[in-house]
């Protein structure tokens, strides 16, 4: 017996994703993870070849919202050597109470709207003040998407200091200028960028810190959104040693974060150096900071439930709007 499936292309998700509140929509998903009303198992993944490529599968299920799903990720680096993205993404939604397939969507805007939309969710939480001068290391999908969201949400941004490795920093800085009204300049190096900074945001692909503590100042907020496995480093070991440290999920930092990972290996702090995770503050509203001088980094991993909880979205509008195309299998 076949049953229809609705496929949903990029162009589709973006439709479906026109004038939500991503940033109200993360701020439940988190919520409810950390309460635990979230059914949600440790990303599971594998490496692919010589290069080491990357595939995870991440599972959820909300029952709160009838939403069960999985996103499959890769990360081929070399894939940019052949003109293609080196991220893919795929989300799967099913039936919670008969397990039958309801949709295949591409993920590739989810994975980018919701990352930088939970990014807001912390600046909102987690910010002393309302920020005025951010730093945005990086220049890739992430940074654009990050940029355009915590635009929106701190209206006070006066300017933007960009950095990144990669060649094409101009170019991001000249492309995205007129869409945000702070004023955006590219630094010559990432301490150029952060210091002075009161919002830090790193969204680079590097396995190694882009940050050292020297240049942070104190009362900044530090969002770290690269270096999601256990062997990579995005933050200098001193700066994430002394700081506040948030998170999206504990049981996933304890495991897949580098910056958490090797600092728990080499006795710099145990596991208790995580505060809180971020759904927590936003459910208690109880302060991170314990003066005014800590410095507070959020480090994002990226959860099914934000997946999940979008995808579960997009379907509702494209049902109701008609986005798609429905197959028999």
């Amino acid at each position: 017996m076949s049953s229809l499936v609705r496929l949903l292309t990029h162009q589709d998700v973006h439709r479906a994703l026109v004038g939500v509140d991503l940033v109200g929509l993360m701020e439940s998903a988190l919520g409810a993870l950390s309460a635990g009303d979230v059914v949600q198992p440790l990303r599971s993944s594998m490496l692919i070849g010589p290069e080491r490529a990357y595939l995870g599968l991440m599972p959820a299920h909300i029952a709160s919202h009838a939403a069960l799903g999985l996103k499959l990720v890769t990360v081929f680096n070399g894939n940019r050597a052949h003109g293609l993205p080196s991220h893919f993404a795929t989300v799967l939604l099913l039936d919670d109470t008969t397990g039958r397939l309801r949709a295949v969507m591409d993920g590739a805007h989810i994975t980018e709207a919701r990352t930088a939309a939970v990014s807001a969710v912390a600046v909102r939480h987690l910010q002393r003040a309302p920020p005025r001068r951010m730093a945005l290391l990086g220049s890739g999908a992430q940074a654009r998407s990050h940029l355009q969201a915590l635009a929106a949400e701190s209206p006070s941004l006066q300017e933007v200091r960009v950095w990144s490795p990669r060649a094409d920093l101009a170019a991001f800085v000249q492309e995205m200028s007129g869409d945000v009204s702070a004023t955006l300049v590219a630094a010559d190096t990432a301490e150029a960028a952060t210091r002075g900074a009161d919002l830090i945001v790193l969204v680079t692909a590097s396995p190694h810190p882009v940050i050292e503590r020297r240049w942070v100042d104190d009362g900044a907020l530090v969002v770290s959104v690269g270096a999601c496995r256990p062997d990579q480093r995005e933050m200098d070991p001193e700066l994430v040693s002394a700081s506040r440290l948030v998170v999206d999920s504990r049981a996933a930092a304890l495991v897949e974060s580098g910056d958490v990972v090797q600092g728990l290996a080499e006795g710099r702090f145990g596991p208790e150096h995580i505060c809180a995770e971020l759904g927590a503050v936003v459910r208690s509203g109880a302060p991170v900071r314990r003066d005014a001088g800590d410095i507070v980094i959020f480090k994002s991993l990226g959860q099914a439930v934000e997946d999940v909880a979008v995808a579960h979205l997009v379907l509702e509008r494209a049902i109701a709007d008609g986005l798609g195309t429905q197959v028999a299998l």
